[in-house]
């Protein structure tokens, strides 16, 4: 198996509320499909899908509680943060952790979508970004976030 991560599907109580949710992100919904919703995110996918068929798709129980995954966009610096938090606070996003500097010396806020994902957004000093949004471990600085 490659080591690459190609699809992220996040099960929805609402299809339409979240594919407005992330829209007012600023994410395109490309191509349209009935019954799920597809968003290109650089080099890989996110779907939104109804939560009961993902389940049982998946063949695991909801416990309807956080799944233990916490999703990350990380951008090039400290304003970026600022602003995507804004944009996911407008959009209607719970905010879990205001920006603000962090142990592993960065920047980062929390935003919780309508149906409960956690997505941290941060700058990362130890980490490159390219023009194409793709994002390199620079091994000199083994540090998280």
């Amino acid at each position: 198996m490659e080591q690459r991560l190609s699809l992220v599907t996040l099960g929805v109580a609402d299809l339409e509320a979240a594919r407005r949710f992330y829209e007012a992100l600023g994410w395109t919904q490309t191509p349209r499909a009935e019954g799920v919703v597809f968003f290109q995110a650089g080099c890989m996918i996110v779907a939104l899908w109804d939560r009961a068929e993902l389940t049982t798709d998946s063949g695991v129980t909801d416990g309807g509680g956080w799944g233990g995954v916490t999703f990350a966009h990380n951008v090039r610096s400290a304003a970026e943060v600022d602003a995507i938090i804004e944009e996911a606070r407008t959009a209607g996003a719970q905010i879990a952790r205001e920006p603000g500097e962090t142990l592993w010396g960065g920047y980062s806020g929390v935003f919780v979508d309508p149906d409960g994902h956690p997505w941290e957004v941060a700058h990362n000093p130890y980490w490159t970004i390219a023009e194409d949004g793709s994002i390199s471990l620079d091994a000199a600085e083994p540090v998280s976030g």
